[in-house]
């Protein structure tokens, strides 16, 4: 059991501790724009983790990302609202990552048995159908113009505006202060479960999958049971992010659900490191925050319009693309293994003991040797 709570000898929660603690404390000291930062992030953290498993370990190639949030937030939006059963909103939210592990499901055949491009391929054609189908599904969709996001309550408690007003050590807590504390546990049953499936032999047997198909089968892996439970894992990640990202946005719309957003998953494991937790985490922070950063900043930036500008300018949207797509050029030319192993390189470094301390000048040379030194010198005649 102590295992569990340690790494590279040193005790996990002491190294955690501060972090969780200053992530705790932020909603007492930034505003809402800030907050919706963090909360989409947490929301991408948790998609690109899944990703990250499938991709990174099992090394299947998906393109349809986009589809599987798209059916935890539509799941949840219309499995709590009206019309629609309107079933409890905590309910709701577990069946729609229920919903998106069953898409996955069906289409785990699919992946069970095509990989690389094939499977990208099949991949995209879902992202396509995901969309027609969220055109013309207006009664439970809204057609193009979305529907609105039912809020989630638990046992009374609303993450929402409305309602009764709540004060915290005289902060006013509206609804991204409540939806941040949300996110934040959410996120954090996503990261222990994850490095707990890395951990296990679902992990090693996925890692090896990824290695070699052949000498994973020869030390006794169901490859295709295994790479279609990678999907249905991934997927219904994917569920989670996708209903969080509901409630965050208040209201949905089909045209969020496009390719462009299963791009910037794969740009964030990339960015992050493939088949890393924490690398997963850090790329989907910062192609996350980017846009948003850039669009608030616009005006003080060089080279980008504000948006609604002129026609023919650079909006922020298309600059921070442009950007994390340099990073990318970047990474995997001078950090193939993404951040996460950039980081873990540095930190090696710094804790590799110098061979010369400083101050200590160069080493001493070594004394001769006694006989050669008692030995008389010969002459030649």
């Amino acid at each position: 059991m102590s295992d569990l709570f340690k790494r590279g000898g040193r005790p996990l929660p002491l190294l955690a501790l501060p972090g969780l603690l200053v992530l705790l404390a932020l909603p007492f000291y930034l505003d809402a724009f800030w907050l919706r930062i963090g909360l989409f992030s947490m929301a991408a953290a948790i998609g690109a983790v899944g990703l990250a498993l499938l991709a990174g370990t099992a090394g299947q190639l998906s393109l349809g990302h986009a589809f599987f949030l798209a059916v935890g937030a539509y799941g949840y939006a219309w499995l709590a609202g009206d019309p629609g059963p309107g079933l409890p909103p905590l309910l709701a939210l577990i069946l729609a990552v229920l919903l998106a592990g069953a898409a996955g499901g069906l289409f785990s055949p699919v992946a069970g048995r095509v990989r690389g491009i094939y499977l990208g391929v099949a991949t995209l054609a879902l992202v396509f159908l995901g969309h027609h189908v969220l055109l013309t599904a207006d009664s439970v969709t809204g057609g193009f113009n979305g529907r609105a996001v039912p809020a989630l309550t638990v046992g009374g408690f609303g993450f929402t505006d409305d309602g009764p007003e709540l004060t915290v050590l005289g902060v006013p807590f509206g609804a991204e202060e409540r939806l941040w504390y949300l996110g934040l546990a959410l996120f954090a049953l996503t990261w222990f479960t994850a490095r707990g499936l890395l951990r296990g032999r679902p992990g090693r047997a996925l890692t090896a999958l990824r290695d070699s198909e052949t000498a994973a089968s020869v030390m006794g892996v169901d490859v295709a049971r295994h790479r279609s439970a990678a999907f249905v894992v991934s997927s219904m990640y994917a569920g989670l992010a996708g209903a969080l990202l509901a409630l965050a946005f208040r209201r949905i719309v089909p045209d969020y659900f496009s390719l462009a957003l299963s791009v910037d998953y794969l740009a964030m494991i990339v960015i992050g490191g493939l088949g890393s937790v924490a690398g997963a985490t850090a790329g989907a922070v910062f192609v996350t925050a980017l846009p948003l950063l850039m669009t608030r900043y616009a005006d003080h930036l060089p080279l980008v319009a504000a948006p609604g500008s002129a026609e023919g300018a650079i909006g922020p949207t298309e600059a921070a693309r442009y950007l994390y797509g340099a990073a990318i050029v970047v990474i995997l030319l001078y950090a193939p293994d993404g951040l996460h192993g950039l980081a873990r390189r540095t930190r090696a470094r710094l804790r590799r003991p110098s061979p010369h301390p400083p101050g200590a000048g160069r080493p001493p040379r070594p004394p001769a040797r006694a006989d050669r030194a008692a030995r008389p010198k010969e002459h030649t005649p």
